[in-house]
Formats: C-alpha cells, structure tokens, sequence
C-alpha cells in the first residue's frame, strides 16, 4: 500500500500538469482546435475586413468563448463573436464578457451543450455556463414588419415588448442598436463583418444608430441612456441625429419597467463615470425622467450644495471603482434623494408636524415615489433609512452614545455620508474630524474623549429644565376638624 501511495505521489502526468496561466491556457487550447475549412460566405451589402486590416486576434478572446463558436462550427452552424466584446477589442480593451451570435435556435443549443440554459422571455437567449464565467449565445433575429405575427408584439407608441422571429445574419444586423456594436467577427478566417458603417464609425468616434434615431429609440427607450453610457465610456461623441431623438423621445423612458432601469442606473453611476454621466444624463433630460425628485431639488438649489452634493458623491464612487473598491448602490441613492427628502421634511414641519414624525413621512415619501421609476430593492432601501437616520445621532459625543453608534453594522457608510455633508458645507468639518479621531483611537482615548469636559458645548446636552410643581397652601381646619 506504502508503494503505492509513494507512486502516485512522485507520479507526474505532463497532461494534467496546471497551466501557469490564462494565456497559457488559451495557447495551448487554440493549438488542439482543429482547423476549420473555408467557406465562402456571400454577405448582402456587407464589407468584410480581413484580419491584416484589423487588430482583433484569436489569441486574446477567451477560451470558453472559443469553444462555443468551434463546437457550433462543428456542428455545422454559423457562429460569430458580436457587440461589446467587438468593439472593446477594437479599442485595445480587455471585454467584460463575449457574446455569440448563431443560426442555431434555442432548442438546439439546449440539446448541444449540457450547461446550457435558457432564459429571457423578450428575447430568449442560451447561457453556456463555465464555473463563473458565461457566454451568452443568441439567435440570428430578423424584424417582424414584413411579416407580423405572435412572435413579435409591440406598444402602440412602437416599444417592442417580444421579439423572438428568427433570421440570418444579413437579417440580425438591422435589429442590433448602434453601428458599433454591430460588427461580428468571424472565426473561420479571422475577418469581420461589417453592414453599417460601423468600422468607420469606430475610427470617428462616434455613437450612431443603426436606421431611424426616433423609430429605435421607441422600440425600445432604454436605447438613449445605452447611448449616453457608451459616449462616456468610450470617449466617442452621440451623432447630431442621435441626439435630436434623445431630446424628442427622452420623455418615453417612464413607460420602461422600473425593475429594468434599476439595472440600467447602476451601470450608468456604478462603473466609474457617475459624474460625466450625470451631466450628460441632465443635458439630453434623461436625469428628469429617472429621478423626478432630485430633478426638482436641483432646480431650486441654493449656493449650489445640493448639485455639489451628488456631484461629490458620484466622485466618491468613480475612485472607488477606480481603487478596485465596491461601491454599494445605497450609499449613491442615499446621497441623490437626501436632498429631497430633506425639503420634504421642512414643508412638513412647517405645517406643525413633529420632526421626529416629519423626517419618518418624508423619507417614506420620497423612498415609494422613487421605487415608482427605479426599483429599488428593500435592503437598499433599508440602508438608505438606516444612514439617513444616524446622522442625528453623529451629534450625540458624549457618554456611551458614541461606543453604541460605532458599533452599528452601518456606521461606516453612515460616517461617510457624514462627511460628504461636511464636504459640501452642511455641517461642521469639525464634526466629521471628531468622528476620524474617535475611530482611530484606543478604548482609554474614546472614554476620555466623551467626557463632557472634553466636548465643545455644541456637543453638549443641554440640561433639561425641571419643573416642580407648587406645594399645596396649608390647611387651615377649623374646631370641627373640617
């Protein structure tokens, strides 16, 4: 047994060695892949550009993207590497994620890979699921205008709310958004394939729809922020025709489910271009349609805090993203509604309402107006509440006060919208500087600094006055005892 044992520890298969790395592992797969013969493709009205022309190579698209194209290949169907994972690879940039393209229906692919899932009801798409990577794979589509039927229905202001026909390639390009994204890249030679326009438009830097700007973006309205996200992604410029429809159309975006723009705005804030987003969002009237609060609040600001207010919060999370830090959508959505939630409150207590129960209404108020165009999920909202709410008790330094909030699960992010205020001018700076002291200081140093003596007397509590009440005259009882 001994002797066994001593075998396979020495025993070394050269096969099943571990690849040092990723690029190694790609090599190495893309060696094994056997060729693929040639076919001529006729593509109507397309230009393709063979791979000396361009700078996209196998080597630096991923293994499990490879091996969905190759095994569909195989197979006998037609497959594309198509969109993000294009263009990004245009510009020099690592994708996110690969997506393919092919003339296989969903229920084939089902049956093709056995870590295959369907999903969608819109459109219906394939996930091909490696640990935590997916590819995701969809079906050429074609439009359902010249042939309208039950697998496409729309809105009658144009919105497309199922679209599952299924076309060719020459038929998939005219459904995809921009010409940017419109370019696939075909493994069989290496060359792209391009309908639109869109390596000209990648080399101008420009962000243009594919056909009519107002049609595409009343099929589907969330086409406007995808345009705003990209232009400040990439640093391109939105066409002039682009940017008449925004203007026009921008207006449609309320009609969009609000779980979907809830996705669609932490793309937008939460990926490290939250301050040129915003602007832009403001410029084109998109920032209205999503956050109809702030919008007002923005609009009768004074000394510009409440406009500097999220312009420092959207900063905060660009260098957190930037540092490879999380950045938590409640903290973004704390710091954007804080504002008209505190206007809200003010109205009420100008009405003769409690503070304690204006600023409870208030928050509730404003919390279920936004949930109506951005949903938010109910631990979002929670923390929001929990970080409004201990800003009061930021106040509180003296005693056992201090210890009790520092141990909140949520302290940190409700100290770091303390000095977001205080950033802005809202509160004291001095304030936020008492609170980095006390975290950053032993127990001993804490007790002492709570001490009443050791607290300006703005961090003092005021004694409470007490009332006595006025002793009864004596009385006087007469013979009788009466």
């Amino acid at each position: 047994m001994n002797a066994i044992l001593t075998f396979l520890k020495n025993f070394e298969d050269p096969d099943l060695k571990p690849i040092r790395s990723a690029k190694i592992a790609r090599q190495k797969f893309i060696e094994k892949t056997p060729e693929i013969p040639l076919i001529t493709i006729e593509y109507k009205g397309a230009t393709v550009i063979p791979r000396p022309e361009h700078n996209v190579s196998r080597q630096q698209v991923s293994e499990n993207a490879l091996k969905v194209v190759y095994k569909l290949k195989k197979e006998g169907f037609d497959a594309y590497l198509v969109g993000g994972c294009v263009r990004d690879l245009l510009l020099g940039r690592e994708p996110k994620d690969f997506d393919v393209v092919t003339n296989a229906l969903p229920e084939q692919l089902a049956r093709l890979f056995s870590n295959c899932r369907i999903i969608g009801k819109r459109f219906r798409l394939a996930h091909i699921i490696y640990g935590r990577d997916i590819i995701e794979v969809a079906t050429f589509r074609k439009s359902g205008s010249e042939n309208p039927s039950a697998a496409q229905r729309s809105t009658k202001e144009g919105r497309i709310l199922q679209d599952n026909l299924y076309g060719t390639i020459d038929d998939d390009v005219w459904r995809r958004d921009f010409t940017i994204n419109a370019l696939y890249y075909n493994i069989r030679d290496f060359s792209i394939v391009d309908y639109v326009g869109g390596m000209a438009d990648h080399k101008a830097g420009l962000i243009r729809l594919i056909g009519d700007a107002g049609e595409r973006f009343r099929e589907d309205p969330v086409r406007m922020i995808r345009a705003v996200r990209f232009a400040v992604k990439l640093g391109f410029k939105l066409h002039h025709d682009c940017e008449q429809a925004i203007h026009l159309n921008a207006h449609l975006l309320a009609s969009i489910p609000a779980a979907r723009l809830h996705d669609e705005v932490v793309k937008l804030f939460l990926t490290g271009y939250g301050v040129q987003t915003f602007e832009m969002l403001r410029h084109y009237g998109l920032f209205e349609v999503l956050f109809p609060a702030v919008e007002k609040s923005l609009s009768v600001e004074e000394g510009d805090f409440p406009r500097m207010m999220v312009i420092n919060a959207l900063q905060d999370c660009d260098n957190r993203v930037a540092e490879n830090k999380l950045s938590p959508p409640y903290f973004l959505f704390a710091a954007l509604l804080y504002e008209p939630m505190l206007q809200r409150a003010k109205d009420k207590i100008g009405k003769g309402i409690l503070e304690s129960d204006a600023y409870f209404l208030a928050a509730s108020e404003i919390l279920t107006q936004q949930v109506g165009h951005i949903a938010l999920p109910r631990h979002v909202t929670l923390a929001i509440r929990e970080i409004w709410n201990q800003q009061a008790k930021f106040d509180f330094r003296v005693g056992a006060k201090p210890s009790k909030l520092l141990a909140h699960p949520r302290f940190r992010a409700a100290y770091d919208f303390l000095v977001l205020r205080a950033q802005v001018g809202a509160i004291p700076m001095e304030l936020a500087e008492w609170w980095a002291t006390y975290q950053s200081v032993n127990e001993t140093e804490r007790r002492k600094m709570t001490q009443p003596q050791q607290q300006p007397k703005s961090a003092q509590p005021k004694k409470k006055r007490v009332y006595r009440k006025k002793a009864k005259p004596a009385t006087v009882l007469n013979s009788e005892g009466v």
